[in-house]
């Protein structure tokens, strides 16, 4: 008799499909896993053997051979150990088999029988309800598998309470949905002396989803007003938020089954690599890109990262998706994130400022900035320079508009959009394209003939110019205007980075 068992294997944020056959077989006593295995998956033989073991109940002696079909797509990960001891204990006759194949299993084992914490059980739980099964998975992340929405979920602390649950002798009790968590407080605009400029920009980008880089001197402010970003910027609806942790279940970072309606805010260290920024690896994860989707991605000290992971973010950027190429899968993640990104405007940090700045200026600062690419530059929607804050500035009483302010205005630009581009795939100013484009945020005439002077002027990319048009159209939304006018031009073009001239 062959025992099957219903799991499944992650590719992204796919849930794929996986059957686990489990045969006993006369001959000499072993036990083999075969279906294109990766070494996790091949451990998990000691594992299960371990966890019947603490069953006290022993191998039969005959030869074990479990099959995870299909056979030529990949396994990764522990996450198929608890599929593996069910589908053994049902070939044994110890479970029924007809029992399980109500179910999708994931889980890992301890050599005790506990049933450990794996990544991914919310894809999982999706894919299950989609199939129309229920799910077993560890306690710990039942309230997580909660979220699928009406399936029988059946979260388990060890295999002893998994059989008796089976077999009717102590029913675990149905998880329910993690609570969403609190979004906390962080810093406020308030806490910000001068760079009206700054901050203007910063409402701008919360408003449209725009990329914004800040340039400015050591101790001006712009690390602390990236950080005031997450409390300006609305919180993620339902769907969103569904997306959000599903990335994060990937990755193993979802805790507690609690999902959050906050944005993620990621703010990688500059020495991060290249599959740390988009992903990948020996086991292909997320990287920042896609652990910040629908958020926030903040690179500090832009030109000290590998000049080669930041040209991996381009494409991201344009396009809202990471693709992992490896020999035998292609990997996708979302990865549609606002970047905002601060520098120095040279090495000592100081340039315009003869008492400070080092003796190479002004080489110093065309070195440093070139590390940073014309490429990547250019999809940047916004640059601004951030001046330096005075003895005067720091003595003011705090400004009387804060973080509360702005991000009403932003969540009424944001409703704005919402109702434009009900029905499509759109979400922000930010996303829009080819027609969509020049049906929203075509200006009038007076807007048309400044841009078209300003395009040739500033020698802009065709890249450059969609994007001027999609800022001017965040403008006009602050503004509450249904049309893009030639101020709200003036202003988008006033944050464009001017290509430089040979």
């Amino acid at each position: 008799m062959v025992a099957i068992v219903s799991t499944v294997a992650y590719l992204g944020l796919e849930a794929r499909a996986v059957e686990v056959q489990a045969q006993l077989i006369a001959g000499l006593p072993a036990f083999h896993v075969v279906g294109l295995a990766d070494k996790a998956v091949a451990e998990s033989r000691e594992r299960v053997r371990g966890a019947v073991a603490a069953l006290g109940l022993a191998l039969p002696p005959k030869r074990i051979v479990i099959n995870l079909s299909p056979a030529d797509l990949p396994k990764e990960g522990a996450h198929f150990d608890l599929a593996v001891a069910l589908a053994l204990l049902g070939a044994m006759g110890v479970v029924d088999v007809e029992t399980l194949a109500e179910y999708v299993v994931v889980g890992e084992l301890g050599l005790d029988g506990r049933i450990a914490p794996s990544p991914g059980v919310l894809l999982a739980a999706l894919h299950a309800s989609t199939e129309g099964k229920g799910l077993v998975c560890p306690a710990s992340q039942g309230a997580e598998a909660a979220w699928a929405g009406s399936i029988e979920v059946v979260a388990a602390p060890d295999l002893l309470a998994l059989l008796n649950h089976f077999k009717g002798h102590g029913l675990l009790s149905p998880p329910q949905p993690g609570e969403a968590e609190v979004p906390g407080a962080g810093p406020d605009l308030k806490q910000v002396k001068g760079q009206e400029t700054a901050k203007r920009a910063l409402e701008i980008a919360a408003a449209g989803g725009h990329n914004l880089l800040m340039v400015g001197p050591p101790g001006a402010g712009k690390s602390l007003m990236a950080s005031c970003l997450p409390g300006i910027l609305p919180p993620l609806d339902a769907a969103e938020a569904l997306e959000v942790s599903m990335v994060q279940s990937v990755a193993g970072t979802l805790a507690g089954g609690r999902l959050t309606r906050t944005r993620p805010f990621r703010n990688p260290h500059h020495s991060a690599s290249m599959a740390a920024l988009v992903g990948g690896g020996l086991k292909v994860k997320p990287g920042e890109v896609s652990l910040a989707h629908l958020g926030v991605l903040f690179l500090d000290e832009l030109p000290e990262f590998q000049r080669g992971a930041l040209d991996s973010l381009r494409q991201p950027l344009e396009t809202g998706v990471v693709s992992v190429a490896r020999a035998n899968a292609h990997v996708t993640f979302p990865a549609r994130v606002q970047l905002i990104a601060a520098m120095n405007p040279c090495r000592c940090g100081h340039l315009g400022d003869a008492s400070l700045a080092c003796s190479r200026a002004p080489r110093c600062a065309a070195d440093y900035q070139a590390k940073v690419s014309g490429p990547l530059l250019d999809r940047i929607d916004l640059h601004v320079e951030v001046q330096a804050v005075t003895a005067a500035d720091l003595v003011l009483p705090p400004p009387a508009e804060g973080s509360a302010e702005v991000a009403a205005r932003v969540a009424a630009a944001r409703q704005v959009q919402a109702r434009r581009y009900d029905g499509t795939e759109t979400r922000t100013n930010a996303e829009i394209d080819g027609d969509l484009l020049t049906a929203v945020a075509t200006p009038d005439e007076s807007g048309r003939v400044l841009l078209a002077q300003a395009a040739e002027a500033m020698r802009l990319s065709a890249r450059g110019y969609t994007r001027v048009l999609r800022v001017a159209r965040t403008i006009a939304d602050l503004a509450g205007s249904d049309g893009v006018g030639r101020l709200h031009v003036a202003e988008a073009l006033s944050y464009r980075r001017q290509a430089p001239r040979n």
